[in-house]
């Protein structure tokens, strides 16, 4: 065997422990929802890529908090939100006005139809503009996963992301946590990507995210993917591409 095929087994036996042990710190009302029988078949689907159980965890999303979700799409994550936070708790989802028409449709357009009706009475939805974001106060938690790259880009108005950020960060209690899960760019490609191949850099995040007032708790590689090269378009991965999971906390208590 040669040393970069040992190399390779290394690392995946690494990253199926990690996995494992992460599995078995998820809370009960995180397995309890993911396995729920009210879950559309086509999210059940895409868990194996998504890994929602896992990446809920990271987030420390519980019971009875208040949660923002940032344009949240079909509802993958919304179904599973709703639940977690049960009735002591709420949800807000923030869709973001197109700024554009883009015709023909996006190649994700299915992905962002209208989604199913949820047994969840303790959702709020809303549209806005990106360029004038106000989001509830006193929320826990806010969330965006595969689309903080889109706010870069002429479809929703280019809007400045750092003010966007402040207002997230605004809302949010001290201590509070904003969660960044999104396509993984090549390293110092900045935004050069977000609108051919949907694509940011991790450490354009970063440094937007903090220049709010945030402070970079962690990352999380539950979502890297070591055989996407970053080149193509995420459309085309079917699901496999290299994301990044990245949590910032408000300081406070």
């Amino acid at each position: 065997m040669s040393r970069r095929m040992h190399l390779r087994v290394a690392l995946a036996v690494c990253s199926a422990a990690a996995l494992i042990a992460a599995a078995a710190s998820v809370p009960a009302y995180i397995t309890g929802a993911v396995a729920s029988s009210s879950r559309p078949e086509k999210d059940r689907d895409r868990d194996v890529n998504r890994k929602p159980d896992l990446v809920i965890a990271f987030a420390g999303i519980k019971p009875g908090q208040k949660v923002g979700e940032l344009m949240p799409g079909g509802g993958y994550f919304s179904r599973l939100f709703c639940q977690i936070v049960g009735p002591t708790g709420h949800l807000y989802t923030i869709s973001m006005i197109p700024a554009v028409k883009r015709d023909p449709p996006p190649p994700d357009a299915a992905a962002a139809a209208p989604p199913p009706a949820s047994a969840c009475s303790n959702v709020t939805a809303d549209s806005q503009d990106a360029s004038a974001l106000k989001l509830p106060s006193g929320l826990d938690v806010v969330w965006t996963s595969e689309n903080y790259h889109d706010l870069h880009n002429a479809y929703f108005g280019k809007p400045d992301v750092k003010l966007l950020d402040r207002a997230v960060y605004d809302a949010l209690k001290p201590g509070g946590v904003f969660i960044v899960e999104d396509h993984a760019a090549a390293a110092g490609s900045g935004a050069r990507d977000t609108e051919t191949l949907h694509r940011i850099d991790p450490e354009l995040v970063k440094q937007e995210v903090t220049s709010a007032g945030f402070v970079f708790v962690a990352g999380s590689d539950l979502l890297h993917n070591p055989e996407d090269t970053h080149d193509a378009k995420v459309f085309e991965l079917k699901g496999r591409s290299d994301k990044f999971l990245l949590k910032f906390r408000k300081p406070g208590r």
